[in-house]
């Protein structure tokens, strides 16, 4: 049981390079060579793979704790109809709920894994 809890800090790493990845493939079907610095957004992650640091860790942490945030609040307007959105959007909002749910709580558990000096 110690070797599974000493390898579950790794698991938000792993979320957000699997987001990455589907989020090329993706995006590579479509429009084909354009897709690749999408795999840019991966290099931060995958170093905290090969060669963890504190200062990173919680710098992506509160970046994506900020960004899941702000599409957490573009729920509640819609929720609110503050902002009135057009069917594509709500379409796209409405694909995305789990996903802005999933990043929230990995950032979170980023910087947990930072505030607890894990690394």
């Amino acid at each position: 049981m110690a070797t599974l809890s000493k390898y579950t800090r790794f698991i938000p790493y792993f979320y957000f390079l699997s987001v990455i990845i589907y989020w090329f493939t993706e995006i590579n079907q479509s429009n084909g060579i354009s897709a690749y610095p999408i795999l840019l957004f991966g290099i931060p992650f995958l170093w905290q793979l090969i060669k963890p640091t504190r200062k990173l860790n919680f710098s992506l942490g509160i970046i994506f704790v900020c960004l899941s945030s702000y599409l957490i609040f573009a729920y509640l307007f819609d929720l609110l109809n503050i902002i009135q959105w057009t069917e594509a959007s709500k379409k796209l909002l409405f694909y995305g709920g789990l996903l802005v749910i999933g990043n929230f709580v990995m950032s979170l558990w980023i910087v947990r894994n930072s505030i607890k000096k894990v690394f």
